[in-house]
């Protein structure tokens, strides 16, 4: 049965474990990764709980993904992996690029803005797989000392990150990833803690924007913010556990990236 608005209502024991089940997947991949719940969040809503409006699913998708990823973020301050000055700077630059995104991307056709993902993020992760040309620093932070160099590649950075957000209408976390680890020289394990702060601000200004319009269904909202706060446990484990693999985290995570773009541009070609 469903409402008016093309949402879900659940009825069944199924729908629930389904919606549930989905919850824990967004939840292990944002606890994980720090990123690509909202590029899983809406085709689970769609193809495995069966929400019958693609706007609704983006709706409560982007308000389970914010609560998901805040989550996730505490596990990630509470074991000291966030960058705090970077991560605000980078999301209020982000915040206002995705206002403008949004705006721009009502332009264009769904399609078009797929495939466009999907190519952004085949060269993001092709770019991540190159060789680094500088070594990491664990011990960045922006402070007086330091921003004059970070803050003229954050913002921008931020920015960018925060028109793409809001352009394709997703969280981001595939590319706030390795856009701080290139402004700052942050080792991955920080980018991904960090991130977590931005995709929540992102994740925020989409789910009141959708909420507002009423294209959000409430109830499965709960059920996928209660699945994913058990993923967000089992991601944080298993990202601290993949730390000590440094290279093969950060190639798995590359060529996910490439393989996820790779799927998102054939479908919408």
């Amino acid at each position: 049965m469903e409402p008016a608005d093309g949402g879900l209502m659940i009825v069944t024991a199924t729908e629930i474990l389904l919606a549930l089940a989905s919850g824990g997947l967004i939840g292990i991949v944002l606890g994980l990764v720090g990123g690509g719940g909202s590029i899983l969040a809406v085709p689970l809503l769609i193809y495995v709980v069966g929400i019958g409006s693609t706007h609704a699913a983006i709706g409560t998708a982007a308000v389970a993904v914010a609560a998901n990823a805040a989550a996730s973020l505490g596990g990630h301050a509470r074991a000291g992996m966030v960058k705090w000055p970077c991560a605000l700077v980078f999301a209020v630059a982000g915040v206002v690029g995705a206002a403008i995104g949004a705006e721009i991307g009502k332009t264009v056709g769904g399609t078009r803005l797929l495939m466009l993902f999907g190519l952004l993020m085949i060269g993001v992760g092709l770019s991540m797989l190159l060789k680094r040309r500088r070594e990491e620093d664990p011990g960045v932070r922006l402070s007086r000392t330091t921003a004059a160099v970070l803050l003229p590649r954050l913002v921008p950075m931020g920015l960018g990150v925060g028109l793409a957000a809001g352009f394709f209408g997703i969280g981001g976390g595939f590319l706030i990833v390795p856009a701080l680890i290139a402004a700052t020289a942050m080792p991955l394990v920080y980018a991904v803690g960090t991130s977590l702060v931005v995709v929540t601000a992102l994740g925020l200004t989409t789910a009141t924007s959708y909420a507002v319009s009423g294209h959000v269904d409430w109830p499965l909202t709960a059920l996928l913010i209660a699945g994913g706060a058990g993923g967000a446990i089992v991601g944080i484990r298993l990202g601290q556990r993949l730390a000590a693999h440094k290279m093969l985290f950060e190639r798995a995570f590359a060529a996910l990236v490439v393989a996820v773009g790779i799927y998102i541009a054939t479908v919408a070609a």
